[in-house]
């Protein structure tokens, strides 16, 4: 099905965030709402999903979160899960808004940090009709316990270390101390399993690797163990589907276990791969095809 990519920029705090709206060449489509996870952009292979939902006849407002990509926002490169909540808040709003689209049948998608964020919002919002949670982040508590696990004492050190820089730099109002998101095991980044930084940079659209920006502001290392979206799972009120990477070395499973059996209506898929393994092929096609036939059961029927 043809679509067009319009830009569908929205405020989120007064500060602009930038967005595409994907809009098929249909009636009054179901919208879906999406954005990265940790301290990613639009751009890094989140396009390919989008494409793929509009090409099903599906309208989708992709967007980034503020101080990331093509959003405004100062200083950038703030991960803060509550902050990034609100923007998701701000867009669902925004997509309601938009005339061409059906404002009562709308959905969200999250992947790993926004996994857990697309959880936060449907249940704030208390209207949304469907989300799809993809190797989701849900837990920081345990998440942060399982970096620290893998990483050891290393691992604790360098966080210990940013931290305190970055706070240091908070109370005297200079610019953030900025760490890796990814890095190589035997480096500091807030995520360095085996895994993470290949992971990572094989999203970054081709040619854009070199300037591309693998950081955030150090102080989410002291903030992220309070983010818990699955203390609101039991609180989602419509179909949720949940994609779990079984080999995953960032999301426990335990974590996906409990979020599972706090969602009121979820179907679970277990994929066989690593965190990134979802994001392209030969198993993208597979993982976003079960997704649409999510999309098509609960927006549709």
């Amino acid at each position: 099905m043809d679509f067009e990519r319009r830009d569908a920029d929205f405020e989120s705090d007064g500060t602009r965030c930038a967005a595409w709206l994907y809009e098929p060449a249909v009636e009054n489509p179901p919208v879906i709402v999406m954005a990265h996870g940790f301290g990613g952009e639009r751009e890094a292979r989140l396009p390919a999903f989008a494409e793929a939902f509009a090409e099903a006849g599906y309208a989708v407002l992709l967007f980034d979160y503020r101080g990331f990509g093509d959003s405004d926002g100062d200083p950038p490169h703030i991960v803060s899960g509550p902050r990034h909540v609100a923007d998701y808040l701000a867009a669902i709003d925004h997509a309601r808004s938009l005339a061409v689209v059906d404002a009562d049948r709308l959905a969200l998608w999250g992947t790993s940090f926004s996994g857990g964020h697309v959880i936060e919002a449907a249940a704030r919002d208390g209207d949304v009709d469907a989300i799809v949670s993809q190797v989701p982040f849900t837990d920081g508590l345990r998440n942060a316990l399982h970096l620290v696990r893998t990483g050891g004492l290393e691992y604790v050190a360098g966080a210990v270390t940013a931290i305190a820089r970055d706070l240091g730099r908070m109370v005297t109002f200079r610019d953030p101390h900025y760490v890796p998101i990814a890095a190589e095991p035997d480096e500091f980044g807030v995520l360095n399993t085996p895994d993470a930084k290949p992971g990572y940079l094989s999203l970054i659209p081709g040619g854009r690797v070199e300037e591309w920006d693998n950081e955030c502001a150090a102080r989410i290392l002291a903030t992220v163990g309070l983010y818990r979206p699955v203390t609101s799972a039991s609180d989602v009120d419509c179909p949720a589907f949940v994609a779990e990477a079984t080999e995953d070395s960032i999301i426990p499973s335990d974590s996906v276990d409990t979020l599972v059996d706090e969602l009121n209506d979820v179907e679970r898929v277990r994929y066989d791969l690593g965190h990134f393994g979802p994001y392209k092929p030969p198993a993208f096609e597979r993982v976003v095809a079960r997704q649409q036939a999510f999309f098509d059961r609960t927006l549709r029927n």
